[in-house]
C-alpha cells in the first residue's frame, strides 16, 4: 500500500464516525489484498461461542446466544501503565501486557459463558415464584412484595456468583496443571534422559525445550478433537479473518472477511511458541547451577526442585523478552525475511489452533470489531478537535 493509500485509509477512519465500517480500498484480487496491509494495534481472542476484540481505549465481546442473536458488551480499557510510565520500559511492558491480557481474557470468558448457554429453566422459576406467593397469604401485600424482591435479588446474586466461583477455580486448576505439564514434566523427563543439569547444561536445556514444545503441540492437537474446542478454534479463525479484512481496508462484511486466511502473524499462538524458544536461551545463560552450589544443596531431588522453581520464577522475564521479539520487533516488520523465518513455526501452529468459521461466527467477530472501531474513531475525533 502506498503512502497516499495509507493516509487516505486513516482519513476515512477519522471521518466515518456515523458508521464503524471502513470504506473499501480498491483491490481487484484477494492475492493483491494480502500484499497490501495497513498495520493495526487491534487484537482479539476467541471465546465460548464468541469473540473479544481489544483496541486502544476499550474492549468488546460479541457472543452468539442460544436464541441465535448476538449479544455485545464493551468496557473501557484500564491499564496500570497509564499511571506508571516505567511499565512501558522494554521487557517490563511485556510482563505487564501478559498479566493484563490474562485478566482481560478471564473477564471476557466470564461474559461469554454467561450469555452463550441458557442454564436457567424459566418455567421452574415462575412455578417457584407462584408457590412463594401462596405461602405468604397471611402477609400484607406490601410485605410480600418486599420479601419476594429480596428473595429474587438473593437468588440472582447466588446464580451469578456460582459461575464466577467455578470459573475462578477452573482458572486456578488450569494454571497449576499448566505448570505441571509444561514445566515440571519436561524437566523431570529431561533429567532422566540427560542426567545432572550441571554436567550438560546446553544439551539439558535443548532437550527440555524440545520436550516442552512437543507436549504443547500434542496438547493443542488433543483438545482440538473436542467439539466445543473445535468451535472455539473456528471463532479464532473468524477473529483473524476480521482483523485481516480491517487491515486491508475492506468493508467489514462476512463476504469480504471470508476470503482471508485464518492465519495471522500477531496471533498469541506464535507468541506462546516464541516464549518456549526464548526460554531455551534464558535457561541456558541463567547461572542456576552456581546459585544452587552456593546454597550448598547436594541432594539430587532438591537440586531438581530448585531448578524447576527457578524456571517458574523466570517466566515473567521470558514473557517480556518474547514480547519484544514477537510483538515489538517482528510485529513492525511482518514482511522481513528473517521475521518470516522466526515466525514460521508459530504460523504453522495455527493450523491446529484455527478452523474455518461459518458466517455466523464471522458476524460475531465483526460485531465485536465494530464496537471497538466506533470508540477508536470517537476518541480520534475528540483528540483532533480538542473537545
Amino acid at each position: 500500500m502506498s503512502v497516499s493509500q495509507v493516509e487516505t485509509l486513516h482519513a476515512q477512519e477519522e471521518g466515518a464516525l456515523e458508521s464503524p465500517l471502513i470504506r473499501p480500498v480498491r483491490i481487484s484480487r484477494i492475492r493483491e489484498a494480502e500484499a497490501v496491509v495497513c498495520q493495526t494495534h487491534i487484537g482479539g481472542q476467541a471465546l465460548i461461542e464468541g469473540v473479544m476484540m481489544r483496541g486502544r481505549y476499550n474492549w468488546a465481546v460479541a457472543v452468539r446466544t442460544p436464541e441465535g442473536t448476538i449479544y455485545t458488551e464493551e468496557h473501557d480499557l484500564a491499564s496500570g501503565r497509564d499511571k506508571n510510565s516505567w511499565m512501558y520500559k522494554p521487557v517490563i511492558r511485556g510482563c505487564t501486557a501478559m498479566v493484563e491480557s490474562l485478566a482481560l481474557g478471564f473477564k471476557a470468558l466470564e461474559i461469554a459463558a454467561e450469555h452463550a448457554f441458557d442454564l436457567s429453566d424459566e418455567e421452574e422459576k415462575e412455578k417457584a415464584k407462584k408457590e412463594k406467593k401462596k405461602a405468604k397469604v397471611e402477609e400484607t401485600e406490601e410485605e410480600a412484595d418486599e420479601a419476594e424482591a429480596k428473595a429474587e435479588i438473593k437468588q440472582e446474586a447466588e446464580e451469578a456468583g456460582l459461575p464466577k466461583a467455578l470459573m475462578t477455580i477452573s482458572m486456578f486448576i488450569g494454571v497449576v496443571l499448566g505448570v505441571v505439564i509444561f514445566v515440571v514434566l519436561p524437566a523431570v523427563v529431561t533429567n532422566l534422559i540427560v542426567g545432572d543439569y550441571g554436567d550438560k547444561t546446553l544439551l539439558w536445556n535443548v532437550v527440555d525445550g524440545i520436550l516442552r514444545i512437543a507436549i504443547f503441540v500434542f496438547y493443542i492437537w488433543l483438545i482440538g478433537r473436542m467439539n466445543d474446542i473445535k468451535r472455539m478454534f473456528a471463532y479464532h479463525g473468524a477473529e483473524h479473518k476480521t482483523i485481516h479484512c480491517y487491515e486491508h481496508g475492506l468493508e467489514l462484511t462476512t463476504d469480504n472477511a471470508r476470503q482471508f486466511t485464518t492465519f495471522h502473524v500477531r496471533c498469541g499462538t506464535a507468541f506462546l511458541l516464541m516464549t518456549m524458544l526464548v526460554a531455551i536461551f534464558v535457561f541456558t545463560v541463567f547461572p542456576i547451577t552456581a546459585i544452587i552450589d552456593a546454597l550448598g544443596v547436594s541432594n539430587d531431588v532438591a537440586r531438581l526442585a530448585l531448578l524447576i522453581l527457578s524456571r517458574i520464577i523466570l517466566i515473567p522475564l521470558i514473557a517480556g523478552l518474547s514480547y519484544e521479539v514477537t510483538v515489538k520487533w517482528a510485529g513492525s516488520r511482518p514482511n522481513h525475511p528473517l521475521v518470516r523465518l522466526i515466525l514460521w513455526p508459530g504460523l504453522q501452529m495455527q493450523r491446529l489452533t484455527t478452523n474455518q468459521p461459518d458466517d455466523s461466527m464471522i458476524e460475531c467477530a465483526i460485531a465485536a470489531m465494530q464496537r471497538v472501531l466506533v470508540r477508536e474513531q470517537k476518541e480520534r475525533a475528540t483528540q483532533k478537535t480538542g473537545i
